[in-house]
């Protein structure tokens, strides 16, 4: 099970870095994917890496603005957020991709899901 970190308070402008990890889990080749669920709104997808080819995805919302990155030790996933405004306040998930061909915004192709991290933009 994975474990996102680093949510808080912001203001709209601000910058934060959420971690993803799990003790001991290398990541290795797998497929990653960030999403998100604001109160009352469905889970929805921020940004993902293939494992195949680590090329990687962001949905319209944040495009320009989050940056999904993995350390050199391959056991940590970021995803640095910039320029953070109100309608970004949600839970922060991260998960495992079933395939590590290509990468998707469907939850249901992501599997070993933490609790997630709170991340509030409000001045």
């Amino acid at each position: 099970q994975l474990q996102a970190s680093g949510g808080g308070l912001v203001q709209p402008g601000g910058s934060l870095r959420l971690s993803c990890a799990a003790a001991g889990y290398p990541f290795g080749r797998d497929t990653i994917g960030w999403f998100r669920q604001a109160p009352g709104k469905e889970r929805e997808g921020t940004a993902c890496m293939s494992g195949i080819d680590r090329s990687r995805r962001y949905t319209d919302p944040v495009k320009g603005r989050f940056t999904l990155s993995k350390n050199n030790a391959q056991e940590t996933v970021f995803l640095q957020m910039n320029s953070l405004q109100p309608d970004d306040t949600a839970v922060y998930y991260c998960a495992i991709g079933k395939t590590r061909y290509g990468c998707t915004f469907v939850p249901g192709d992501y599997e070993s899901w933490g609790p997630g991290t709170l991340v509030t933009v409000s001045s």
